[in-house]
């Protein structure tokens, strides 16, 4: 049996049949015309900017807490051995510090996944440093486990164990640190933890503008957007949490390093692709 093409769609009188892009697939933003678009950006833009003023006085506000002094002749260490807290100054006014979680007797994928993903954003201080500031990560790990977990993470910041050393410089771990330094005196001027330490990791602030977001389950999101049960910087190799390492494998900041490939830094798969 044969069968007589339709051409209704083409034929003389008859209107090509287009598809229906007044709205998106499910999920996913309305679709409007450019007026309307600007409208909703323009909208928007008043409650950023009263975020950003509001930003503004909080980082003034900070300026302007007391200070603690602490002992700067503390003595951490680092590759050249002990050294007194004060020389992590590097001669500068001051210091920020971020003081990165640390497991005793871990392999090096089994570290910190959060602390690692804020280690590999500051790769170095570079304008800090011209600021006058200078920065350096502290960890309660043994130096004999922290030097080989550096050189095989490729960090080139300056790495210091604060092991034996009591709080505000050693203690608590999961923490951004400012301090600041008058002759040989060491003051704490601020510190925060928790979501404090997103200042590091700009890449959260760029995941916030786009229309998925971070994709982590505590998000206000659209019914329909796609979302995760965890961050994705995790380097679990299954969907359940089970993790397979290899004897070169690294946690997921790792893409980036030449010839780290996702089987070499994730096992099997990630569970963000």
């Amino acid at each position: 049996m044969t069968t007589t093409p339709d051409h209704s769609a083409t034929a003389p009188g008859h209107s090509p049949t287009v598809p229906d892009r007044s709205a998106a697939a499910p999920g996913l933003p309305p679709v409007v015309d450019a007026a309307a678009w600007q409208a909703a950006r323009d909208e928007l833009l008043v409650r950023e900017k009263a975020h950003t003023r509001e930003g503004d006085a909080i980082a003034a506000a900070r300026r302007r807490l007391p200070m603690l002094e602490v002992d700067g002749t503390a003595e951490v260490v680092g590759p050249d051995g002990p050294v007194p807290f004060l020389d992590l100054f590097q001669g500068r006014d001051e210091l920020v510090v971020y003081k990165h979680m640390w497991y005793d007797g871990a392999p090096h994928q089994g570290q910190c996944e959060g602390c690692t993903m804020v280690a590999w954003h500051l790769r170095d201080a570079v304008y800090l440093n011209a600021r006058g500031v200078s920065f350096a990560f502290l960890t309660t790990g043994p130096w004999e486990e922290v030097a080989p977990f550096v050189a095989f993470m490729g960090y080139t910041q300056p790495w210091y164990s604060v092991r034996d050393v009591a709080g505000p410089i050693g203690g608590a771990m999961g923490e951004l640190a400012c301090f600041l330094r008058d002759g040989d005196r060491v003051f704490l001027t601020y510190s925060t933890t928790g979501r404090g330490i997103e200042a590091f990791s700009g890449s959260f602030a760029v995941l916030d503008r786009t229309p998925f977001g971070r994709r982590e389950a505590w998000e206000d999101n659209p019914e329909g957007r796609p979302a995760g049960d965890h961050p994705c910087w995790y380097w679990r190799s299954d969907a359940d949490g089970d993790a397979t390492w290899g004897p070169t494998s690294r946690p997921v900041p790792q893409w980036t390093r030449p010839g780290a490939t996702p089987a070499d830094t994730l096992g099997r798969r990630s569970p963000c692709h």
